[in-house]
């Protein structure tokens, strides 16, 4: 009898988990995924600059669903190589996202991309480097260069959302805040001006700006700014010149980037300071109202909730495909020491999304 659904994700799960690719080294990740649909006679359609194309994913007579995901993890904490414990997979990367990474690769294992009755054709698309800053994507450059990919139906990113569809993102804008001064003896401070108090009556007032909810396709997305980073000082008996805030910026759907600076350099005009965007990835439209989606959203309970993070479904919004973010992994233990997935939730994930491709709308 072979394993059961549930057992061979969580073994295909640990398998990745235990196969290093922190972010820059994804190479024996992407190695390893050929290899699995290599051995199960699965071809191979892309293989460079970080990612993998299988399955189908030029549109034919059926319409074509695209299952994404990023083989890259953040950097271990002592935590890889995972193990597999009642029923739950632990290890680096097993919740955001080799967890959806072995259920995409399970269902071209199985086949179900061929299933000759099947309503949709099905795609997979791993890459690396997402949880870089966005100018390091590979996920965009590959849009560009396979044009077929931006002629599906339905992008489903399988990023943790505990098996709940969540719509669009927020942008992410991130920027260096510097607060100028003059240097001086701290034994005669008047001789000088301290941009360490300068920063300190800067970031009091943007701490001040409020939390503001945005409705957008009917969904609550929560816009909030923060600074997350600063530095500045030199010695102790020093009075600094110079001081550098990291600010955070996210905004909801419907704002444009131009705007979303604005906004962020407004908040930040403060004298004897200076803002430099150093990042920027734009937020994602939200794409509840096509076909395949309600036809998801509708499996996974009738419910859709706002993704109050940055995701790449920006990305394929950005390239012109229809894309929501629905994965098993859950949220809470993204990044952390004991980063976990269910061998239940892989299961469901699974099952979902076969019967998508089997269904469709």
């Amino acid at each position: 009898m072979s394993p059961r659904l549930s057992d061979r994700l969580a073994e295909l799960t640990l398998q990745l988990v235990d196969c290093p690719s922190e972010s820059r080294h994804e190479e024996p990740a992407i190695a390893l995924a050929q290899a699995l649909l290599f051995e199960s006679g699965v071809a191979t359609i892309d293989a460079h600059d970080t990612c993998l194309l299988a399955g189908t994913t030029t549109r034919g007579d059926r319409p074509l669903i695209l299952l994404a995901g990023h083989l890259d993890t953040v950097p271990a904490q002592d935590n890889r190589p995972g193990r597999i414990e009642d029923g739950v997979v632990h290890g680096l990367g097993s919740c955001d996202m080799k967890g959806a990474c072995a259920v995409m690769l399970e269902l071209l294992r199985d086949g179900v991309h061929e299933e000759e009755d099947r309503a949709c054709d099905l795609g997979v698309v791993l890459f690396g480097r997402e949880e870089l800053p966005f100018v390091d994507t590979t996920l965009t450059p590959l849009l560009a260069r396979r044009p077929e990919l931006r002629e599906a139906d339905l992008a489903v990113v399988m990023e943790p959302t505990s098996g709940a569809v969540q719509g669009g993102c927020l942008g992410n804008l991130n920027a260096t805040w510097t607060f100028h001064g003059e240097a001086a003896h701290s034994a005669r401070p008047w001789l000088g001006h301290n941009a360490i108090h300068r920063a300190a009556a800067g970031v009091a007032r943007l701490s001040h700006v409020p939390i503001s909810r945005h409705m957008f396709s009917g969904l609550e997305y929560a816009e909030c700014v923060s600074v997350t980073r600063i530095a500045g000082g030199v010695a102790d008996n020093v009075v600094p010149d110079r001081v550098d805030a990291h600010v955070n910026y996210r905004y909801p759907p419907g704002v444009e980037p131009e705007a979303a600076e604005a906004q962020l350099r407004a908040w930040c005009d403060v004298e004897h300071s200076s803002l430099t965007i150093v990042g920027h990835a734009p937020s994602g439209a939200v794409a509840v109202d096509g076909d395949l989606a309600r036809a998801l959203i509708a499996r996974t309970g009738g419910d859709v909730a706002p993704k109050q993070a940055w995701t790449p479904v920006a990305e394929f919004g950005l390239a012109g495909v229809p894309a929501l973010n629905f994965g098993p992994g859950d949220p809470r233990y993204a990044h952390k020491r004991d980063e976990q997935v269910s061998a239940t939730a892989l299961a469901a994930s699974y099952e979902t999304l076969a019967a998508l491709v089997r269904t469709g709308a």
